[in-house]
């Protein structure tokens, strides 16, 4: 091809591929750089699959297909010969989200079906872009509240550019035993990072699960 049948593309004002590209970069290079939190996070997840527990998935907005796409993936492992784990989306009924909504408001949508599904051994993992989403909030405090483990894939909020990132805001640190935080306030690059945080999520915790012994307490501390 010659650069007549393509000429190069308009620039538009303000804004490059090239600093799209490097604020994606740049929000991945921080989530590599916990690579540390996130294996005390996995390890946490497969000692509770250890020992019968189920992952619990809740987000609201675009977070909602993202906690049906972590649920089946664990049930239904897209890669021959992984373990199947059980796990449940709590935004694929429809009918329990709405009912609740109606009567109770959108804030108890998660944190009534965890108190009516959810068991001391299983985990509870909530995906929000804001790290103050009342909804994700609440139900990793009813989840915390039975005493299951509870996981928080957040963003920052704008201009919270005070905290550490990958620390996670002060509303999701009271509640969740994980905070793993994507450094940014931009929905669409926060978006990609979780998805790229929860397939991480789901391959370490089968890495655990191939390794004889380290799913004894102890083994990461």
């Amino acid at each position: 091809m010659t650069t007549a049948e393509h000429p190069a593309a308009p620039a538009a004002p303000g804004v490059s591929a090239e600093r799209l590209f490097a604020a994606r970069e740049a929000a991945l290079s921080d989530l590599a750089g916990h690579a540390e939190d996130v294996a005390r996070a996995c390890h946490a997840m497969a000692v509770r699959f250890h020992r019968g527990g189920k992952l619990v998935v809740f987000g609201t907005g675009p977070a909602s297909t993202d906690a049906q796409h972590v649920a089946v993936e664990f049930v239904h492992p897209v890669i021959v010969g992984k373990r199947a784990l059980p796990a449940i989306s709590l935004t694929a009924d429809i009918a329990t989200v709405t009912g609740v909504a109606a009567s109770q408001g959108m804030a108890g949508i998660f944190a009534h079906q965890i108190r009516r599904l959810g068991e001391p051994a299983d985990i509870a993992l909530g995906i929000c872009a804001s790290p103050a989403d009342e909804s994700v909030l609440a139900g990793l405090a009813a989840a915390r509240e039975l005493g299951m483990l509870t996981i928080a894939l957040t963003g920052q909020s704008p201009g919270d550019t005070g905290a550490r990132p990958g620390t996670g805001g002060p509303a999701a640190r009271p509640v969740a035993d994980h905070v793993l935080t994507a450094a940014s306030a931009d929905p669409r690059i926060i978006k990609e990072v979780q998805v790229t945080t929860y397939h991480v999520l789901w391959e370490l915790v089968h890495v655990f699960f191939e390794q004889p012994g380290v799913l004894a307490p102890g083994v990461v501390s």
